[in-house]
């Protein structure tokens, strides 16, 4: 049994990892950190299509929390000031444009700062970063 959630990630997609890395060290969510790519997927009862789609927030008692909720789970996790956001993020109507700007920024990751053009591309045919 998890004694604490679980943040999956794509560790192929630069922008992701960049992201990532940018919220172990300002942010500090209390969680552990893992690329899909060394998750046991099964274990979470998460699928690879799902994590290859979206940053993934495993609960200890399993709870999935995909894209922009699983960012406010994140910002929860950390507490302080990061609380706040999280919890708007949570609220309609801002769950719901949370859920667009999550879409619209996955959607064109290979765009966003530290975003490679390997992030455009199929997992199974990304450059290995």
């Amino acid at each position: 049994m998890r004694t604490r959630p679980v943040l999956i990630y794509d560790g192929d997609c630069a922008f992701c990892t960049s992201s990532v890395r940018f919220a172990e060290r300002h942010i500090r969510p209390r969680c552990e950190i893992t690329p899909w790519q060394f998750a046991e997927l099964d274990s979470f009862g998460a699928t690879r299509e799902r994590a290859e789609y979206e940053l993934l927030w495993v609960t200890p008692s399993g709870a999935i929390h995909g894209g922009a909720q699983a960012v406010a789970k994140l910002l929860l996790s950390a507490g302080r000031g990061w609380a706040v956001p999280g919890a708007l993020l949570t609220l309609p109507p801002l769950r719901q444009l949370a859920h667009g700007v999550y879409r619209l920024i996955a959607n064109n990751r290979e765009r966003m700062p530290g975003g490679t053009p390997g992030c455009a591309l199929p997992p199974d045919r990304r450059p290995q970063i």
